[in-house]
């Protein structure tokens, strides 16, 4: 009797020991035709440019390792109890992993669940919002990609006040985005660091954005728009003013530019994506935890100079502006 009891021990043992080393292999998914298919929840804040082509990076990124997944995608249409809806019903679904892609949609995530690993990009300050304790210090179940390059706002700002001379600059943002209140705080600092003043305006919703533009025509030399969502989701009507009231406008991302600012310092949101898409890879894989990847900076950062909106809004191009950066003429 006590051989055989010593003998079940051992085996027990091995079976413990083999468990142990699998833990580099991927777990989760369900079995569908032979192949291990993940289900990824994707809660997106808000519909705009430079959040979709996040999205389509992240989605890229998956598709070139070679993993399976099936995508339940959700769009919170900035409003903040979609996001909270989205991200509980995502723990109720057991999804494998959550891709959240803005601030508010990750922060909801993390309120959600401490278990399932989340990926987040588009996120300004993970810190301050209480994502990660330090970008080498991520949380047990998330980690993810930032478009706050320390460098990318102070080239934008010191282009306006030293080429475009602006000593009042107006920023429109919403008080309600965590990540816009850190940016135009840092706007803040360059501003006055460069002898500049800056005037601010809040909106709530995207409804009252070209109000608050046309609230700035006679007080500002040049408007800067930050990262916020709200506002890029309504930026038709801010160019608009820009353009018929000939005042210089400015943006926080490439994607806005393109569409009538004059320049931007940024990066491709798509890269952005496609970053945390290999973060998640490394995750559904087995071959490491949220918790041991650290958060990551944008890979790239130019400035992009808008030359055509640049004229639309009553600047004269200067040559020596491509020592600063590049001419974007359209696509």
């Amino acid at each position: 009797m006590k051989k055989r009891v010593k003998g079940l021990a051992v085996a027990l043992a091995g079976m413990m020991l083999l468990a142990g080393c699998g833990s580099k292999e991927s777990t989760g998914g369900t079995e569908k035709e032979g192949e291990k298919v993940f289900k990824i929840g994707i809660t997106q804040f808000a519909a705009h440019p430079s959040l979709d082509a996040a999205t389509e990076g992240f989605k890229k990124a998956l598709e070139e390792k070679g993993i399976k997944v099936e995508y339940d995608e959700q769009n919170a249409q900035a409003d903040l109890n979609n996001v909270k809806t989205i991200a509980d019903n995502f723990v109720g679904d057991k999804v494998d992993l959550i891709f959240a892609n803005a601030t508010p949609s990750a922060t909801s995530a993390l309120n959600a669940t401490k278990e399932i690993p989340i990926i987040f990009t588009s996120v300004t300050d993970p810190v301050g919002a209480g994502l990660v304790k330090a970008f080498d210090q991520p949380g047990e179940n998330i980690t993810g990609t930032t478009d706050n390059h320390p460098e990318g706002t102070a080239k934008t700002i010191n282009f306006i006040t030293d080429e475009v001379k602006a000593k009042e600059i107006g920023v429109i943002y919403n008080s309600g985005e965590q990540n816009s209140v850190v940016q135009v705080d840092e706007v803040k600092k360059l501003a006055e660091e460069k002898g500049a003043k800056l005037v601010e305006v809040s909106v709530s919703t995207s409804a009252e954005v070209k109000q608050a533009a046309e609230s700035l025509v006679g007080r500002v030399d040049a408007i800067y728009i930050p990262t916020d969502n709200t506002v890029v989701s309504a930026l038709e009507s801010v160019i608009s003013v820009a353009n018929s009231k000939k005042i210089p406008l400015f943006v926080g991302e490439l994607d806005s530019m393109k569409k009538g600012a004059v320049a931007a310092s940024g990066f491709d949101y798509f890269d952005l994506g496609h970053q945390s898409g290999l973060m998640a890879a490394e995750i559904l894989s087995g071959n490491k935890k949220a918790s041991e990847i650290p958060v990551e900076l944008p890979k790239t950062l130019t400035l992009i100079i808008n030359k055509q909106a640049a004229e639309a809004q009553g600047l004269e191009v200067k040559d020596e502006w491509k020592d600063l950066g590049e001419f974007y003429e359209g696509e």
